[in-house]
């Protein structure tokens, strides 16, 4: 990794083209050094523009997180958390649960992640100023068992930070994606530390895609959709106001349970009374109405062998008779 990689972007991030020879004078280095941290750029699949004569430019501006500007949206609650904002990582939820003793309510935002997971092992594409990722390490003092319905209550919070954003067309599928159009937004992994039944701690990680490519749209293995094609936010502000929302709502569950939000997450969700095939996690699929969410989050299907109750596995209207 060069240390200068960064730094670099923050200037090109303007959009405008700048020559190798003013960024060598600016961070006093020479062309060669530049040139290299340009190249290392590139691995991480940021496409920059080079012109003899002219420099490097990026394909269009961008904006980049903003430690500062991020604090300064949350508001009064900012000082709940502690806040890292990464240049590059792997993933920011193995991140986190690589610190085991990282403090209650710290959130580790990066501007490039070069293997964020997914749910079912699938990968989350990022991209430098086209995706927002973060994950959040929340500390609950029940167990584990208590924890049913959990990335349904974080759904609840991106949907109120969305609506107060003005995106007011979002919705909810199952157990943890937002959707625009039937198309994905945003997504939520969580992953699980401490006991059973004595004090545990929640990585929850989320993507939220901002303005992707229009290749890298394609390139997605379900329909999605990008928060410039509903509406313009910046990344800083986005940011702040989901953390604000996620304080809110995961406080009111380690009070009451998802049984406190579970009417509000039922007035937006995609499936109700909708035919769909549940993708199991062992390989089998199994068709059936779509009936209700029950109190602890587990979703209630009506299949051919009567009501199922499911607390794993993944809607999908492929397949559907």
């Amino acid at each position: 990794m060069s240390s200068l990689t960064f730094p670099i972007l923050q200037v090109l991030a303007d959009g405008n083209f700048h020559s190798g020879e003013d960024l060598a004078q600016q961070f006093k280095v020479t062309r060669a050094t530049i040139w290299n941290a340009i190249r290392h750029a590139e691995t991480l699949g940021i496409e920059i523009f080079s012109v003899r004569g002219r420099g490097y430019k990026l394909p269009q501006p961008i904006e980049l997180l903003d430690k500062n500007e991020v604090l300064k949206a949350i508001g009064e609650q900012r000082a709940w958390f502690k806040l890292e904002v990464l240049d590059e990582v792997a993933s920011t939820n193995t991140y986190l649960m690589q610190h085991k003793n990282a403090a209650h309510a710290t959130c580790v935002a990066a501007h490039v992640q070069t293997n964020g997971k997914g749910r079912r092992g699938r990968s989350w594409v990022s991209h430098l100023g086209a995706s927002l990722t973060f994950s959040l390490l929340w500390r609950f003092q029940c167990g584990a068992t208590a924890l049913s319905g959990l990335s349904l209550a974080v759904g609840v919070a991106l949907i109120r930070a969305l609506e107060s954003l003005g995106v007011t067309n979002a919705q909810l599928k199952w157990p943890n994606d937002v959707l625009v159009d039937n198309k994905k937004l945003a997504g939520i992994l969580i992953e699980l530390q401490g006991d059973l039944e004595g004090p545990s701690a929640a990585v929850i990680g989320v993507g939220v895609n901002l303005n992707l490519p229009k290749n890298v749209l394609e390139s997605i293995d379900q329909p999605a959709i990008d928060l410039a094609s509903v509406k313009a936010v910046d990344q800083n502000i986005l940011l702040g106001v989901l953390l604000k929302h996620l304080s809110d709502v995961l406080s009111g569950f380690e009070a009451h349970g998802f049984i406190g939000l579970r009417d509000e997450w039922l007035r937006y969700h995609a499936y109700k009374n909708k035919v769909v095939m549940m993708l199991m996690p062992d390989g089998r699929s199994v068709q059936g109405e779509v009936k209700d969410v029950a109190d602890d989050g587990i979703l209630l299907v009506e299949t051919a062998f009567g009501m199922q109750r499911f607390s794993a596995g993944e809607i999908s209207l492929r397949g559907v008779k």
